[in-house]
């Protein structure tokens, strides 16, 4: 039975990994066994989820379900109750479908999954899991089967804090945002993904696992903030003595990290299978759009009336402080989100629209949002605006923005009561792109070949036929078979049988993240653009 690995690069783009794996000047070949691997390989491009966002998009990966279905649009989930919105943290219990893990597992194969997001509290799996983005004092108990934490001691110079998000640490770095304290951001990721490196190491050689499943989520975390030093088109044609060492240090990220990809497809052997992806891509953001300052304006958000004190500016400042929610019938709740929720009275008294008004409501909403245009050029800021039914079809629609929209240069959304609308930034940022990548090599795997676009549900679909099993026809993908040689798919058939099972056994006992740490996760959120 072959052997799966998949290695998950959150937020890699072909915009970088060609440029590091091509020869720089004064730097060479950044990452040449990723080179060689591209070249002896199948690749194409990954269309991520209509949001293209950690959350909803990973666990598509997870499950071959779209958003519209697993139930998982953003980093939070909100809910309404008349003038109050509440706010909690997403984890796996807000996963309303099976994950790859489970499918494998059900079916006598091992699994091995390290550092996805929404995987915490664990679900029962066949193996190991170690979930991401949790607060390190909560990685052991979050982490399955219970010995595997102190498994994971045995690792020499094995540290939690690094494992884990250091929110205290990155919080501390982003509040002044010197040069050195950014310098020293991008520095603390290297020896962070040399812990999930370790773990999936010793997994590998201990338990060797039917599919070894580790994401390395440094790539997101440096092009937010260091995109300019890693996109050819802005790099500087004669850069400061910083900006040539910020250069040299993302390079030595992306080197090392060639180091354990090499590692571990070295590890899993020769007859095995080896895929790659991201959740989506990157591409520079180039401007401010304050999409509730607009709103305002149109009359459909309300804030209330503050006075000049400094404790009532630093309210005011903050998400929803300061929004009457009597008058507000329309708004966007997170940068991360790019939708826009349209209040809907649920009983009579309740403030927002009527329900038979709700068609007549959202067509004028979405004109007035067409003409939010650039003053110099009169160019559409919003590249698209999605319904719900349109991108997110299923049982969760319902759960989705109302509109979803698209920045003309993709950036997330600014939800703050700030003036103007539209405000080119100072320096460009790293936003996220529609379009990942999708690797694969080894066994069966043609090789120098660039197929079509794929869709991100095509990956687990691919992953499961990569084990020997047959794909559940409720998912949503399917198996990206130009990836494969005519040999491989004629001597193992893509079957297609059965349907997902609903998982239910998430640990009854769960330990609660405390508000502190919980806003603690909302601060790097906030770090990283997705909240204000």
């Amino acid at each position: 039975m072959t052997k799966t690995l998949f290695i998950g690069l959150d937020g890699a783009t072909f915009t970088v990994l060609n440029e590091m794996t091509r020869d720089l000047p004064d730097f060479g070949i950044t990452m040449p066994f990723l080179k060689q691997f591209m070249e002896t390989g199948a690749q194409a491009k990954l269309l991520s989820t209509p949001n293209p966002l950690t959350p909803p998009a990973w666990v598509s990966i997870m499950t071959g379900r779209t958003p519209g279905n697993h139930g998982v649009y953003d980093f939070i989930r909100a809910e309404e109750k008349g003038n109050e919105v509440y706010f909690t943290l997403s984890d796996s219990r807000d996963i309303r479908t099976e994950t790859i893990w489970s499918i494998a597992s059900r079916q006598n194969r091992t699994v091995a999954a390290l550092n996805f997001p929404l995987t915490a509290p664990p679900r029962s799996i066949a193996g190991s899991l170690v979930p991401g983005f949790v607060p390190w004092k909560h990685l052991r108990r979050n982490t399955t089967p219970p010995d595997l934490y102190d498994r994971l001691k045995e690792i020499p110079d094995f540290d939690p804090k690094e494992l884990a998000w250091d929110f205290d640490r990155e919080k501390q770095l982003y509040e002044a945002m010197t040069e050195e304290e950014i310098e020293n951001w991008i520095r603390y990721h290297i020896p962070r993904e040399e812990q999930w490196f370790r773990i999936a190491e010793k997994l590998l050689r201990e338990d060797q696992p039917d599919l070894m499943a580790v994401l390395f989520d440094g790539v997101d975390k440096l092009q937010h903030q260091a995109w300019v030093f890693l996109d050819p088109a802005l790099l500087p044609s004669n850069p400061s003595p910083w900006q040539k060492r910020m250069r040299e240090i993302c390079i030595g990220y992306f080197r090392k990290l060639d180091t354990y990809i090499e590692k571990l497809v070295e590890l899993v052997g020769p007859e095995a299978q080896v895929f790659m992806a991201s959740d989506h891509g990157f591409t520079a953001s180039t401007e401010v759009v304050r999409i509730n300052a607009f709103l305002a304006e149109k009359g459909y958000v309300t804030w209330k009336e503050t006075d000049d004190s400094p404790a009532a500016k630093r309210r005011e400042a903050s998400t929803f402080a300061y929004l009457d929610w009597e008058k507000t019938l329309a708004y966007c709740r997170t940068p991360s989100s790019n939708g826009i929720t349209i209040r809907v009275a649920q009983n009579p008294g309740d403030p927002g629209i009527k329900p038979e008004e709700y068609e007549t409501f959202r067509e004028k909403l979405i004109e007035d949002l067409k003409s939010l245009k650039d003053e110099n050029t009169g160019e559409p800021i919003l590249r698209a605006i999605h319904k719900r039914e349109d991108v997110f079809p299923g049982g969760a629609m319902n759960e989705a923005p109302d509109l979803t929209l698209v920045l003309r240069d993709y950036g997330f959304v600014s939800i703050k009561n700030t003036q103007p609308v539209v405000e080119p930034r100072e320096v460009a940022s790293g936003t996220h792109h529609p379009d990942g990548i999708f690797l694969a090599g080894g066994y069966g795997i043609k090789s120098g070949m660039k197929g079509e676009r794929q869709n991100i549900v095509d990956v687990p679909a691919t992953l499961i036929y990569s084990l020997g099993l047959p794909i559940p026809e409720d998912l949503e993908g399917n198996v990206a078979e130009n990836f494969f040689t005519t040999e491989c798919l004629k001597s193992t058939p893509v079957v297609i049988k059965s349907t997902t099972s609903l998982e239910k056994d998430t640990k009854d006992e769960v330990e609660n993240i405390s508000d502190d740490e919980k806003d603690k996760i909302l601060a790097q959120l906030q770090m990283l653009g997705y909240m204000e």
